[in-house]
């Protein structure tokens, strides 16, 4: 490919509504363009380094015997009536009518469309177990797009569906696919992505992992132990609280507190830590904004994703009108008005002489004792991890928030799907069973910016070999020059002849603008041709990661830049 045809423009300045570099870079490089928020159009470069993804994805397939099919990205309303998620889902899922009236759905997900393909020709144990994959074009109508490529309405996704006829099987090839994805991300350059135990939300099933690449722009919050090997999304993780009860109980006491509607100007007012109060954050159902009242210690913050996942249904931050029954800014379990779901965090169980909200305006409880005051309640774990915290698996004060960037997710789905859309087998003693369900995900265009955001420096991108655009970018310094063009024509044959990926820049332009643009391209291996090289015999080669500069012989450089790319792959 000559770079004087190649499609795009690349240029200096950063644009201002990029906040990630990969986001900036790829833009500056001529990767992509936006035509819309959160949908973009990519260009050549681009497209070929989310290719050579798909073709490590569909190897490391292959490999634990996957078959690759297709699904449509537009399908019918009555699949998804059928699991039940046509309700459940919310605006993220885009919904039309046909021109018969018909209701459709564009796929943000498969798990329906992967039940409906298989459930009338694997009818019998002896089909089992199998899995079935695509890479196919997504729509999420995200309502936060940002950073790029990271999050998106449109994108292109490797989704996988494993069948099975046990538990033990399905785990057994959980771990297969657990060891695929490690593989996936070593060949395409961030080995350092780690798995973390997460929550499954939409998807549903027990048991389910996120595949994280630690970076500080990174959206989601991962807790790790720094003495075991304990990873687990923010949403996901266990809050362990130790509780210490006082040994005298106060009496309970109602105290005029003017204008103190929050924890830190209460703990001020009464000279107390946040540890000896409780708090009250307040949501509303989605559905018919019923008053959803979660109680917890005073320095914990809630877990948005444990509380919906205990209620089963959405929720949102409350709006508390006059008609509510609550008192803003002064909310406590003691004397709560009724009609409200009333939740408590395990961080208050065992506790006393807390400071709490007293339901009246300007008027808070101290010495509450939750036993003696509130009897036998139900806690559960409603708050979030913090840096610090306790480890769930060591029971150690070593907890520490990471940021990450998700490239990948499994799930043990169980037979959410198949027992609702009534897909079912034979087993070998006759009775009619639901199969087992696993799935397995990767965004082909996160995991290219994931790569992008780890391995760049300011002037570009820094591609590893297995999914750089090309292998090598020759450069033809002085291409005016008679001797430069016969030669760097006659290198580019040799080197596409020999299966060489290269990008050749013969354009009339100053070194600097043509170096910039090699930066901006990332290619690992750049091979440069100039009078002055020339006359020396020499060729100048450098690697895009500055780890090598070196001088070759003119004579044989061919195989001499092929062997440099074997070794740099």
């Amino acid at each position: 490919m000559k770079l004087d045809k190649l499609v795009g423009e690349r240029f200096k300045e950063r644009p201002s509504d990029c906040i990630v570099d990969s986001h900036a870079l790829m833009v500056r490089g001529g990767y992509m363009k936006a035509l819309s928020n959160g949908i973009f159009s990519s260009y050549m470069p681009l497209k070929r380094v989310t290719r050579k993804i798909e073709q490590i994805i569909r190897e490391e397939m292959d490999a634990v015997d996957g078959q690759e099919v297709m699904f449509p990205v537009v399908m019918p309303a009555t699949i998804w009536q059928e699991s039940g998620r046509y309700e459940s889902i919310g605006k993220e899922m885009a919904r039309f009518n046909d021109r018969s009236g018909s209701p459709l759905v564009l796929g943000m997900t498969h798990e329906e469309a992967a039940v409906h393909l298989v459930r009338d020709c694997a009818q019998s144990y002896n089909k089992y177990p199998f899995m079935i994959y695509q890479i196919q074009t997504k729509f999420r109508d995200e309502a936060r797009p940002r950073a790029g490529l990271i999050r998106v309405r449109e994108f292109t996704m490797k989704d996988a569906y494993s069948f099975h006829t046990s538990q033990e099987d399905l785990e057994e090839y959980y771990q297969r696919c657990h060891k695929a994805y490690e593989r996936i991300y070593a060949r395409a350059g961030i080995p350092e992505v780690v798995s973390v135990a997460s929550d499954s939300g939409m998807m549903g099933g027990s048991i389910s992992h996120e595949f994280m690449l630690l970076t500080p722009i990174g959206e989601d919050s991962i807790a790790i132990c720094t003495d075991c090997d304990y990873r687990a999304n923010m949403e996901a993780a266990e809050n362990i609280c130790p509780n210490e009860t006082d040994a005298v109980s106060q009496e309970m006491e109602l105290v005029h507190t003017p204008e103190i509607s929050s924890i830190e100007d209460l703990c001020a007012f009464l000279k107390l830590p946040a540890e000896k109060t409780c708090k009250a954050v307040v949501y509303q159902r989605n559905e018919d904004d019923h008053y959803i009242v979660l109680f917890l210690r005073g320095d914990m913050e809630a877990n948005e994703t444990k509380l919906t996942n205990h209620l089963g249904y959405g929720i949102h931050p409350a709006v508390i009108t006059e008609e509510s029954g609550l008192c803003a800014g002064f909310i406590g379990p003691k004397g709560l008005c009724e009609g409200v779901t009333v939740l408590y965090d395990l961080s208050l169980k065992g506790l006393n002489n807390l400071a709490c909200g007293g339901n009246q305006a300007d008027h808070h409880f101290t010495g509450l004792d939750m036993a003696r005051d509130l009897g036998e309640v139900a806690y559960k774990d409603f708050a979030k991890i913090r840096e610090g915290g306790i480890c769930p698996r060591c029971g150690k004060k070593t907890i520490t928030v990471s940021r990450g960037i998700e490239v990948g997710n499994i799930f043990q789905l169980g037979t959410k799907y198949t027992k609702s859309m009534n897909m079912t087998y034979t087993t070998q003693d006759g009775k009619q069973e639901h199969p087992i369900m696993g799935c397995y995900g990767i965004g082909v265009g996160r995991l290219a910016a994931a790569v992008c955001e780890t391995h760049h420096d300011e002037y570009g991108p820094i591609w590893p070999m297995a999914i750089a655009p090309w292998q090598v970018h020759l450069c033809a310094m002085r291409a005016d020059d008679p001797q430069v063009r016969e030669y760097a024509d006659k290198l580019y044959e040799e080197l596409k002849a020999m299966g060489i990926e290269v990008i050749y820049d013969d354009r009339k332009v100053s070194a600097g603008v043509m170096f910039s643009d090699a930066d901006l391209l990332g290619v690992p291996l750049r091979v440069i041709v100039s009078p002055r090289n020339l006359k020396q015999e020499v060729l100048e080669v450098s690697t895009r990661d500055k780890s090598m500069k070196d001088s070759i012989s003119m004579h044989g450089a061919a195989q001499a830049i092929a062997e440099l790319v074997a070794k740099i792959r």
